[in-house]
């Protein structure tokens, strides 16, 4: 019964630490890398005419729409916009950023509390000590307890690694929004100068 505790414990953070990871993979609508890569060319400007209809009209693309409209504003207020834009993207990569760790915490904890309770219910189990079948008893006492830990354990491992992938996966799509900037500059520039 404690085991089956432990995983449930492991299990649920396994499922907020993959929550984490899909939050830093795809933190708006649209992959930021392919609007960029569209973007480039000479075509680029009827690209973005393109980009902007194609965001007015996608569902779940609220952050895309505000970086175009920040694009497009005037120049004054531009880099305003486009640095609000620029907060909002940060924050929305860094979604559920502790959960990983708080997930490594729990789940580490709550085997070896588990265990800990197996060992003392089979401290205070009579047949433990008995010599005809103390030796069944203590494996299946070491056993039920090693099972909490080893549980524990697999759901603290799996957090940690997803907390590190979720931190680089955060980093590479803040390097694609820069990239992306920078284009959606240079064609607001090319765009006012036209």
């Amino acid at each position: 019964m404690l085991a089956l505790i432990a995983a449930v414990m492991a299990a649920a953070c396994v499922l907020a630490s993959a929550r984490r990871i899909a939050y830093s993979v795809a933190p708006t609508a649209l992959d930021v890398s392919t609007i960029a890569a569209a973007l480039r060319g000479a075509d680029g400007q009827a690209r973005l005419s393109a980009l902007t209809s194609v965001v007015a009209s996608a569902s779940g693309a609220e952050w895309e729409r505000g970086l175009v409209e920040a694009v497009a504003a005037e120049p004054k207020t531009r880099a305003a916009l486009v640095n609000e834009q620029l907060g909002e993207y940060d924050h929305l990569t860094k979604r559920w950023e502790r959960v990983p760790r708080v997930c490594a915490s729990i789940a580490s904890s709550s085997g070896f509390l588990l265990a800990a309770v197996a060992l003392r219910m089979g401290v205070r189990d009579p047949m433990t000590f008995d010599p005809a079948t103390g030796d069944a008893a203590r494996g299946a006492l070491l056993t039920g307890a090693l099972n909490c830990v080893a549980l524990g354990i697999a759901g603290a491992a799996f957090s940690i690694s997803a907390m590190h992938r979720a931190r680089l996966e955060a980093r590479s799509r803040l390097d694609s929004v820069d990239k992306l900037v920078d284009r959606l500059d240079q064609l607001g520039r090319h765009d006012l100068a036209s």
